[in-house]
């Protein structure tokens, strides 16, 4: 088998690969867990299992041909060809983590380990890869197609999301800012404002309706609040403020809705030094949100790929 066009895999260190980064050693590593009382075998046994797939995948790629090997932690500074093939060895997250700095080429998800990972976007595992990449690079593999959020700031910055944005402190304060969607306005502070896409409709923004709904239970009871996640590929987003707080000089009534690309959601910070926005759980990779910059959301022109 062999492919004229390039294969990038994008894969991600194991959690036992973050312990002996953080304590140098592996026996250092299993002090630390065990002396937790936590089962340090369960490390060993994930970190197998993806290295497994790991050479599983690189052994396909070489028979592939031209292919590259990329850590997620390269991501935000990687150039990706247009005619790439891109692959994510890893969890859900690390397909939405790849999948938000592409620009339309397709994305195989592989599961390293079907026995403990869900793989809600991990259709494939490291097996499939040969009948895979082919199909994918013939065009006959189906794709799922995936709405994707964007934020541009007034200096002109991008960020885009797979699942959700969040706006707010990059600390456990409040968040202040002016937020403004379909013509109305209101001054709030707030633990922050999640933008959700259809895929992150059954995640972050799941939990925050369920709390919401259960208090609303407790305090008004007989009162019940259905919820429906949206299709992945829904041309709408919907954003949800974090603990709003009314005072004098705050408002709560914006606090939940939906963002189109004829009614994009507008945010200016009120936050002299610890405003940040990221996307998808990435903290490392933001844009600063402070004092008079101001944020447009909205439905991204670019669509996420993904081999099904």
């Amino acid at each position: 088998m062999s492919g004229d066009r390039k294969a990038v895999l994008v894969t991600r260190r194991s959690r036992l690969e973050e312990l002996v980064a953080r304590y140098h050693t592996l026996a250092q590593a299993r002090f630390y867990i065990e002396h937790l009382g936590a089962d340090f075998s369960d490390y060993l046994r994930e970190n197998a299992a993806y290295a497994q797939g790991l050479q599983t995948t690189v052994e396909a790629l070489q028979a592939w041909g031209r292919y590259q090997v990329v850590d997620r932690s390269y991501l935000p500074n990687f150039v990706f060809a247009p005619d790439d093939i891109v692959l994510a060895l890893g969890q859900d997250g690390l397909v939405a983590n790849t999948m938000k700095y592409l620009s339309g080429q397709p994305l195989i998800g592989l599961n390293p380990e079907p026995s403990r990972w869900d793989g809600v976007l991990l259709p494939f595992v490291p097996g499939d890869i040969a009948h895979v990449l082919a199909d994918v690079a013939a065009g006959r593999r189906p794709i799922k197609v995936v709405t994707m959020a964007e934020v541009t700031l007034s200096d002109g910055q991008t960020l885009r999301a797979v699942n959700d944005l969040f706006i707010g402190p990059r600390s456990h304060t409040s968040a202040l800012y002016e937020l403004e969607i379909g013509g109305h306005r209101e001054v709030q502070s707030s633990s922050g404002v999640i933008v959700s896409t259809g895929l992150g409709s059954t995640a972050w923004l799941k939990s925050v309706v369920t709390g919401a709904a259960s208090i609303t239970q407790r305090v008004q009871p007989g009162r019940s609040l259905a919820y429906t996640p949206q299709a992945w590929d829904s041309p709408l987003l919907t954003f949800a403020v974090r603990e709003p707080f009314p005072s004098k000089a705050s408002q709560a009534e914006l606090v939940y809705g939906h963002v189109t690309r004829e009614h994009p959601l507008k945010l200016r910070s009120r936050m002299p030094d610890n405003g940040v926005i990221f996307s998808d759980g990435m903290e490392a990779d933001f844009l600063r949100f402070t004092a008079g910059v101001e944020a447009t959301v909205t439905v991204s022109q670019m669509n996420g790929q993904l081999a099904v």
